[in-house]
This record gives C-alpha cells, structure tokens and sequence, in this order.
C-alpha cells in the first residue's frame, strides 16, 4: 500500500491504494464519491469520466498512483459554490437528458469538457464528441439537446433521430 495524495474537488486528499487501484475504485471507496460510476471496468462505456488535471479522462483506465499530486474533479464537484446544480446539470434536467442515470455523471464531465474546448459546438460535433459515452436508455436525442441549451444554443429546430 502507498500513500496517495491529491485534489479531488478542491480538497486536499489522501488515502492508501495498492498500485493496481484504478482510479475509479479508489473515488469510490476510499473517498467515498460514489457519484463516479463504473460501468465496465474497460474504458468502453465513459460513465466514470472525471478531469485530471483538467483533461477529461476515464478513471477506469488509470491507477490511483498515476494522479498522486493531479488535480481531480469528478461529479460531485460539478454543482455551484452554493450547491445549485451547474449550467451543465440544469439543462440535463430542463431537457430531459437522462432516464435511469447510469451514464449521467460520465456524460456531465465529458460535456464540461467538450465545452471548454468548444463552446458553440454543432449537433455533429456533439454526438463526434460523446461517441465513447454509452447511453443505454435515451437514444441520446435529449442528451445532445442537454448539450446544446448549456451552451447557450437554440435546441428547438434539433430533429429526432
């Protein structure tokens, strides 16, 4: 077991991990942020996309020790300073762009950062961008709505597929 230190959500954090803990197990067990969700332990599925760093990064695919020192930012830290669900989150909500929440988290954080890579982005790039996101019940139509209405665009001419 080593002592893994880093930021998670702007706290100071630290914890033991064996050097084969993923990411996403120890968020979940040692730290108790149960909002990261493992899905398929392949790196197939992206419901346990958190940023390192602020990259956005699939905690399935990376050992605990990899992010000792790294600036961690799952889920749990999404919402506002004052607990209000984030830009990202309401239009989740007001678009419906969620069923049984599974795959939302992972879908949130990678949303967080299509956006700060591309703030007006096109429906295309949009569904380009979540292709390594699974969603199981959706269709993904109001998920890509979700998208669109938190950066600032009109959804109201988006076509069902």
């Amino acid at each position: 077991m080593t002592k893994v230190e880093m930021t998670v959500n702007g706290k100071a954090v630290a914890a033991d991990a064996e050097g084969r803990t993923l990411l996403s197990h120890f968020l979940r067990e040692e730290l108790k942020l149960t909002g990261t969700h493992v899905g398929c332990d392949t790196s197939q599925c992206g419901a346990c996309v958190v940023h390192v760093n602020g990259e956005a990064v699939k905690s399935c695919t990376m050992f605990a020790q990899e992010a000792a020192g790294a600036d961690v930012r799952t889920i749990e830290g999404m919402a506002e300073s004052d607990g209000s669900l984030s830009v990202i989150q309401q239009a989740f909500q007001d678009h419906h762009g969620l069923q049984c929440g599974f795959c939302t988290p992972g879908m949130v954080m990678s949303t967080a950062a299509l956006l700060s890579e591309n703030a007006k982005p096109t429906e295309t790039e949009v569904r380009e961008y979540l292709e390594g996101n699974i969603c199981r019940c959706t269709g993904y139509h109001n998920i890509v709505k979700a998208i669109m209405a938190a950066s600032g665009q009109d959804v109201s001419d988006i076509a069902a597929e």
